[in-house]
């Protein structure tokens, strides 16, 4: 008797469809409010920003379904992927990218900001609170498993003012920010440990260093929001954020030689945040530093998640992504 050969088992595209995914979607909207504020501010004679809302907000739409379908089709997997040491901390980026399309929708229509804004923020907090208690009661995380994503799920909650301020009562963003800010130098102190005291990131979690840039520079917009001025706190914030721009452009060597991830993602967000930044300083000091260098971080952030965007819909038509690891 001859023996039949199993058939090899066939995984759906879908089963292996990233959660971290969504950080497009922080990107792109983040790279909108970039444009959105430099419009207003600069006079320009182009407006991007309109065009780059509805990608954004078709996009979140497109991969909100197809992650829905895969936690209905394939529970086990994405049950997997939330209680990962690492993917679970991309989680957030769902409710963070709610948060920032309400940022984006604001001068558009005030009433969808609000349901956008209230429904990431409600999810953003279940999320933390998830997230937290499993740090808190675990057996299965090693400081390898850590990186500047673990920023996403508690950091994450200093976004939240930014539009806030507009759709309830001032504590109630006084309250986020406040998690935010505590738990900034905590995540920051234990992943510089991890960094300088252990070996290097893997190659695919390297673009996630850029994501250091991205809490003060939001920290910075979020306290001139909630007060109104740029004060001593806010130039410390602000000078911060600077500062990790320059030492992670200072490696681009590095990070130009990293094979393509869906990780490169993490580029563009801190890249946005620290442009928007730096328009607030222009905005508020009139200082022609802070003129010149917005226009040159805007190009590089258009540049950069431009090219992003692009390798992304190369690997997706390459079957490069989606695929089991």
């Amino acid at each position: 008797m001859t023996e039949t050969a199993t058939p090899p088992v066939q995984h759906s595209r879908l089963q292996h469809f990233p959660i971290s995914w969504f950080a497009m979607i922080m990107g792109l909207t983040g790279l909108t409010l970039a444009w959105h504020k430099a419009e207003g501010i600069l006079n320009l004679a182009i407006a991007p920003s309109p065009w780059l809302l509805l990608l954004a907000t078709g996009l979140f739409a497109l991969l909100a379904a197809l992650y829905s379908a895969k936690v209905i089709r394939f529970r086990a997997a994405a049950g997997k992927e939330w209680a990962h040491p690492i993917k679970m901390n991309f989680v957030p980026a769902i409710s963070i990218s709610l948060i920032l399309l309400s940022v984006a929708w604001l001068p558009v229509s005030a009433p969808y900001s609000k349901l956008l804004w209230m429904s990431g923020t409600a999810l953003h907090l279940t999320l933390t609170i998830y997230v937290m208690s499993q740090w808190m009661h675990h057996s299965k995380f090693e400081i390898v498993h850590l990186n500047p994503a673990w920023f996403i799920p508690v950091v994450g909650n200093i976004l939240i003012p930014i539009a806030g301020v507009t759709h309830a009562p001032l504590e109630v963003s006084w309250f986020f920010f406040s998690i935010g800010l505590v738990f900034w130098p905590v995540s920051l102190t234990i992943i510089m440990y991890r960094v300088i005291f252990h070996a290097s990131l893997p190659e695919r979690l390297m673009p996630t260093l850029f994501i250091l840039i991205a809490p003060p520079a939001v920290g910075f917009i979020s306290y001139v929001k909630l007060t109104g001025e740029v004060d001593a706190f806010a130039h410390v914030l602000y000078h911060s954020a600077l500062f990790f721009t320059l030492l992670l452009f200072a490696q681009l060597r590095q990070f130009a030689n990293l094979k393509f991830f869906l990780s490169w993602w993490a580029y563009s967000f801190p890249l946005a945040a620290v442009t928007i930044a730096t328009l607030v300083m222009f905005e508020h000091t009139g200082g022609i530093f802070f003129l010149r260098l917005s226009g040159i971080l805007l190009g590089i952030a258009t540049v950069v998640i431009g090219g992003v965007l692009v390798r992304t819909l190369m690997a997706v038509k390459r079957r490069e992504i989606c695929v089991e690891e």
